[in-house]
């Protein structure tokens, strides 16, 4: 069942005695947040919404209010949040919500805040809300509620133009930790990426966040089945965050799938038993520590990953040739990817079936003649080598002017 479904008002908070809550919040309260407090009184007396909206946000962004926070968003927001811009009121609730331990308080703190807020007027506050409810359902195991809570949102977010970066980043940031638990990495690399698109890395993510973030976006790469293409994240300056690190190898490695380079591959191959990760033992089995196991989970998968590193090879091989040269036999791909040559035909054959190319096999011939190449990102260097062909193009068609153009004068 949604969270929209269960959600229920939590009993009303007593009315509301300004005088008497300011009164006891200044004695109970260190006097560095007494300011906060008199603003309260007098924007709260003068019905000054707006400006007691951004005086509140300034509160709870104080680190000394934490010990605070509920009981101010308890006893004294929920008098007036039906007057207040109702996606502000909703960040302020998400960051409240973080100071409640219990996880049936804490959700039970939120799904009463989902069922004050009215769907139709304010989608941004609910999606916004549904994803964080998502995200403590996730953590708390439960991950057939999170993908309902996660679907649910999706189907408003969908609808919507010109959100709010902070809503994009909520929902965004529980898919991809939704897709991470579930180990699938295609879904959990898009998310992430989405994710990513949606924040300041600097500001708003802290050092140990950046390097697991992009740690695992490249562990994402390399195991996603559909992901051929890394131009995308070597250009996000995230990976800078493995720079320095033991986990800096994964950047080379990257950078060397991107470039089909099977020699690097090669070298870079003794490092990966190195990277261990936790999988289920059984297919299905649910979350249960005693079903899980930790493997080493590229060294695992190194025949998967040694065919995509020969796929990637020969995608660049492809790129690297104009288009009137893209004929190419059997013998030249298998000194591209070094596999024998009786494997090409199979290795040409799936990358046909991943849409990565197309093309034909001549199998009597044993050549490949490949008419199109999937559109890519490209790297710095490899916009490098096309510029190069295209300055090599303009030459050439330099060349045919100054060839034709006397006989062009002597007709005209």
């Amino acid at each position: 069942m949604s969270s929209t479904a269960m959600a229920i008002d939590a009993p009303a908070p007593p009315k509301l005695v300004l005088d008497e809550f300011i009164a006891t919040a200044l004695s109970a309260t260190p006097p560095s947040l007494h300011p906060y407090f008199e603003a309260f009184r007098t924007l709260h007396t003068r019905k000054l919404w707006h400006q007691l909206t951004q005086k509140l946000k300034a509160f709870f962004d104080d680190e000394e209010s934490r010990p605070y926070r509920v009981d101010v968003f308890e006893r004294f927001v929920r008098d007036f949040e039906a007057r207040i811009n109702q996606l502000r009121l909703v960040e302020m609730g998400v960051k409240v919500s973080k100071e409640i331990d219990n996880p049936q308080v804490h959700l039970a703190f939120l799904t009463s805040l989902l069922g004050r807020i009215d769907k139709e007027k304010s989608q941004e506050a609910h999606v916004l809300l549904l994803a964080t409810i998502a995200h403590a359902k996730l953590l708390y195991g439960d991950l057939e509620g999170t993908k309902t809570d996660m679907d649910e949102a999706w189907k408003t977010l969908d609808t919507l133009e010109g959100v709010d970066d902070g809503v994009n980043a909520a929902y965004y940031g529980v898919a991809a930790d939704y897709y991470k638990a579930r180990a699938e990495y295609a879904p959990y690399y898009k998310n992430s990426l989405l994710y990513l698109a949606c924040v300041d890395t600097e500001t708003d993510m802290t050092p140990d966040e950046r390097l697991g973030r992009a740690h695992d976006l490249g562990i994402s790469a390399f195991l996603g089945d559909t992901i051929y293409n890394f131009g995308e994240l070597l250009m996000h300056p995230i990976l800078d965050a493995l720079d320095g690190t033991p986990h800096g190898w994964i950047k080379k490695l990257l950078y060397t799938f991107n470039e089909g380079s099977i020699g690097k591959f090669e070298a870079l191959a003794p490092l990966f038993p190195k990277e261990v990760g936790v999988s289920q033992q059984l297919a299905g089995a649910g979350p249960d520590v005693s079903t899980l196991c930790v493997k080493p989970i590229l060294q695992e998968n190194y025949a998967f990953l040694r065919q995509k590193i020969c796929l990637m090879a020969l995608i660049e091989s492809v790129f690297k040739r104009n288009a009137d040269n893209r004929t190419m036999s059997f013998q030249s791909i298998a000194e591209e990817t070094r596999l024998p040559i009786d494997e090409v035909e199979h290795l040409v054959m799936k990358a046909l079936s991943l849409k990565l190319i197309r093309g034909s096999l001549d199998q009597v011939d044993q050549k490949a003649q490949i008419t199109w190449v999937q559109p890519r990102v490209l790297s710095r260097d490899q916009i490098g080598t096309l510029a190069q062909r295209l300055d090599e193009w303009v030459g050439k068609l330099n060349a045919v002017e100054q060839r034709i153009a006397p006989e062009v004068l002597a007709t005209a």
